[in-house]
This record gives C-alpha cells, sequence and structure tokens, in this order.
C-alpha cells in the first residue's frame, strides 16, 4: 500500500504529456483540460482500491465534466510484470466500466515521473490556470463504499476550486496500491 504525499508544493502548472488513449487518439494535457480546471487521476485495472472505487469515480468525473472541468486517468504500471495493466486491457477495463474520460496509456512512465505520483488511485487537481490545488483522495471509501453521508472529496474540491481557484484546505491524502515500476524507474 502506498500514499500521496502530504508535503505537496500547490500551484505548480501541470506536466504536459503526449499520450496514447484507448481510443486510438493521442493526448496532451490541453486535450483534456477543462475551462474550470482539470482532474488528472493515475489508476491501473488489477489494483483493489481502483477497482472499490472506479463506478464512483466515473460518477464524479461525469458529473465534473458536465460543469466545465477536465477529466484524464493515466496507467503507467509496467505491463510485462502486470499483464492485466497491458493497453489491451486498458481497452476492455474502459469499456467494462463505461469510463466517460481518456484513459491513457504511459508505458516509458515519464508522465507518472512527472507527476510524482505514487499509488493507484492517485488524484491531481488543477484550477482552470493550470496550476496543482488539488492532491487528496475521492472519498474515504478506500475498498469499501463509503458510510452513508461521507463527502464526496474530489467533488466538492473541484467545485470549489472552478468556483474560486484556491487550494482548498484539509485535503486526506490518497492511498492505493504502489506505481509499478519498471526495474530501470524503481
Amino acid at each position: 500500500m502506498a500514499a500521496s504525499p502530504s508535503n505537496i508544493a500547490f500551484d505548480l502548472p501541470a506536466p504536459d504529456f503526449a499520450l496514447p488513449g484507448v481510443d486510438g487518439k493521442t493526448y496532451h494535457f490541453a486535450d483534456v483540460a477543462g475551462d474550470k480546471g482539470t482532474v488528472i487521476v493515475f489508476i491501473c485495472n488489477h489494483c483493489p482500491y481502483v477497482i472499490a472505487v472506479i463506478d464512483r469515480l466515473a460518477a464524479d468525473a461525469r458529473a465534473l465534466m458536465a460543469e466545465g472541468i477536465g477529466f484524464a486517468a493515466i496507467c503507467s504500471n509496467d505491463s510485462a510484470a502486470y499483464p492485466e495493466d497491458s493497453f489491451a486491457a486498458m481497452k476492455i477495463f474502459a469499456q467494462r466500466h463505461a469510463l466517460p474520460f481518456p484513459y491513457l496509456h504511459d508505458e516509458s512512465q515519464e508522465v507518472a515521473r512527472a507527476y510524482d505520483a505514487v499509488c493507484t488511485p492517485d488524484f491531481f487537481g488543477y484550477g482552470a490556470d493550470a496550476r496543482l490545488k488539488y492532491r487528496g483522495r475521492l472519498d474515504e471509501g478506500r475498498t469499501s463504499p463509503p458510510p452513508p453521508g461521507a463527502r464526496r472529496e474530489l467533488l466538492d474540491a473541484m467545485r470549489a476550486i472552478a468556483a474560486n481557484n484556491e487550494v482548498p484546505p484539509d485535503q486526506t491524502p490518497s492511498i492505493g496500491c504502489s506505481i509499478k515500476w519498471k526495474p530501470n524507474n524503481a
């Protein structure tokens, strides 16, 4: 298990990328950016933490995208060691869960390094200015549904960022499976 760090340097610009999506297109940050903000989330297909939240994640992404917030997911895991995270398996995963956002493959793992991603899921929320404002979790559910009445932390934070472009207080780091680094990237 890994956790996103709690000592985050906010207001850093979003690293750009050029990554293939499961839909056959190549995406840059600007292609997925929304007018009111952007979420980049590192996920994979096999992690129990991702599997537990993927349907809630897709629902919250749909809501945010309808409000002008862009969204994309990136898989950076070593697919040689974890074939269930291969590009072909990513396509199946995206279809099975009806992901409403681009699902991108970071085979070189350079993008994960540029973002300092450490776990899956790992959320990066950017304001309209493409500067980091959120590095927290989806909600408190982890590997089970959140308790009734639990805050939808990513959804609430991104709505606040869209409204005032400020770093929300009280961000709880995401917890999940560690990114599966290639031996030469570990």
